[in-house]
């Protein structure tokens, strides 16, 4: 017993000595945001301008939702921009992310917004495959089908309104 307690102050040193603990290394660590794009995943959307939607109307959103919109948001990705749609308040209310690419991107995207593990299976439209759960203070809705992937998560926490505007967006894009 003694033995221990005399060497137990010299591996807390020896341990904090270490030059490779992972406290400093942490600094020259690469954001979150890469770790995405490292992953073979492109990084996650951000809004770039204000612009209507090209594939989703205000009144659609508006009566999937239940809210009223008062402002969009586009990213910069292309060929479709994911749209960021707002309520009064300025609050994000639904964002809507069309991917079209890599099958196994599509599916890693999917995985990715509402894991596998965790969500509750999705399979709605006919064909397309994913999850739905709870996300922040609403709730995710991600399917993918072939190379296609749509990802709406909505300030709500009825994972109805979300499959609503997926399904609109599909039906929109003639995934």
């Amino acid at each position: 017993m003694r033995r221990l307690l005399v060497l137990a102050p010299a591996l807390v040193l020896l341990a904090g000595c270490n030059p490779s603990s992972p406290a400093k290394e942490t600094p020259s660590s690469a954001p979150a945001s890469s770790a995405s794009a490292s992953e073979g995943l492109p990084p996650d959307p951000q809004p770039a301008r204000t612009a209507e939607c090209p594939y989703l109307s205000n009144e659609t959103v508006q009566d999937a939702n239940g809210q009223h919109v008062t402002k969009v948001s586009i990213s910069a990705d292309e060929p479709h921009p994911t749209c960021f749609f707002y309520r009064p308040d300025g609050s994000l209310q639904l964002s809507v992310r069309v991917y079209v690419g890599k099958s196994d991107v599509a599916t890693a995207l999917v995985n990715k917004a509402a894991p596998v593990d965790t969500s509750n299976p999705a399979s709605d439209p006919a064909g397309w495959k994913g999850g739905y759960q709870p996300a922040g203070d609403g709730v995710v809705y991600a399917v993918a089908k072939g190379e296609a992937a749509v990802i709406v998560t909505s300030n709500q926490k009825q994972s109805i309104k979300a499959r609503t505007v997926a399904k609109k967006a599909i039906a929109a894009l003639k995934l």
